[in-house]
Parts: structure tokens; sequence; C-alpha cells
């Protein structure tokens, strides 16, 4: 598996900000924001439910892995899918690390991805609560 995932009981928006609220407890943050929604209207007219990809880093593990191994960079940050479910529902997806940095044979990498999962499932926690 990839990704986990959590369903809230708010809109996306909502779900945002809490999010943003228990990365930042957690010393992460949010680096990079694509709204699929935005962009499927402007490029191809397509409507679409609420879509974000949120690039999530720990700045510190970050700086690790690019230690390790610079070309690991490429599989950074950790992508956070906030999406519309319907009925008033917002699912949160999570990328596991450990599966996108398994792509590497460096020890190291591997560590730094095992400590994001961790810290990532604290977050996935927090949103459930």
């Amino acid at each position: 598996m990839y990704a986990q995932s959590v369903i809230l009981s708010c809109s996306p928006e909502e779900a945002i900000e809490r999010l943003t609220t228990a990365l930042k407890e957690r010393k992460m943050g949010i680096v990079s924001d694509i709204d699929v929604q935005a962009t499927m209207k402007a490029k191809l007219d397509l409507d679409m439910p609420f879509y974000r990809i949120l690039g999530a880093c720990a700045p510190g593990l970050a700086k690790r892995v690019i230690d390790a191994e610079p070309e690991a960079g490429t599989l950074l940050p950790c992508n956070v899918v906030v999406r519309d479910a319907g009925d008033g529902r917002t699912a949160v997806h999570f990328l596991d690390p450990e599966a996108a940095l398994s792509l590497s044979d460096n020890a190291d990498v591997r560590a730094v991805a095992r400590e994001a999962k961790q810290l990532l499932e604290q977050v996935r926690q927090a949103l459930q609560d």
C-alpha cells in the first residue's frame, strides 16, 4: 500500500486547516500546494470536486535524505491529498514515505522514511480525534 487515509466530517478547507495545525505540532509544514481542481478547469475546462495535493515536509528529515543521497530529493516532499469525498466529508490521503523512498537502497534514506512515516501517522491520528 502506498497511502494511508482518513475521512473527516468537515469541509476540505477545514481539513486543510486541521492538517496544517497537526503538521506544525510535529515541526512539519506544507511547502507546496497544487490545486488540481483549478488546474483542470483552467487547462481542460473540466469541472471536478475539490482536490488539492499538498507537499508536507519536515525540513530536518528532508536534509538528512538529501545529505545521504542527493538525487533522493526527487522523492520529496511527502504528498498529502485533500479531496471532497461527498456528503459533507473530506478524504485526506497520506503518501507512505517508506513506499516512496524504498526506491533507494541507502539505509540512511530508509531510516528517515520510517521516521517520516511515524510522523505522518501521528498527523493522521490527530485528524481523527
